[in-house]
């Protein structure tokens, strides 16, 4: 089970930093990712970690801004995000898969219930 927290209302050029604490199995063996979702559009990929940790994803929206992390030792993910803007404005789902990595919508195996991130301009 995952549980996402730390959305909010930020104005633009801001920082949020979002958690998603897993309970259950051990954290270490599997990879995360986080996607958000936009009113009227689809929820898309923004950043994935590998098990290990070695390997990250950014979509090219949230490179240089957005940083995904993980503590095993606290079963919990983060995604922290700085220079916010307007446009990153959706829900955000963190994600968890037992395959190497989260590429797509259809590697996930369990998702976390969604946490609002609005950007005032």
């Amino acid at each position: 089970q995952l549980q996402a927290s730390g959305g909010g209302l930020v104005q633009a050029g801001g920082s949020l930093r979002l958690s998603c604490a897993a309970s259950g199995r051990s954290f270490s063996t599997y990879a995360m990712g986080w996607f958000r979702q936009a009113p009227g559009k689809e929820r898309e990929l923004v950043a994935s970690i590998t098990g290990s940790g070695r390997s990250t994803y950014y979509a090219d929206s949230v490179k240089d801004r957005f940083t995904i992390s993980r503590d095993d030792a606290k079963n919990t993910g983060y995604l922290q995000m700085n220079r916010l803007k307007p446009e990153d404005t959706a829900v955000y789902y963190c994600a968890a898969t037992y395959s190497l990595t989260i590429t797509t919508m259809r590697s996930v195996d369990y998702w976390g219930q969604g946490t609002q991130v609005t950007v005032s301009s």
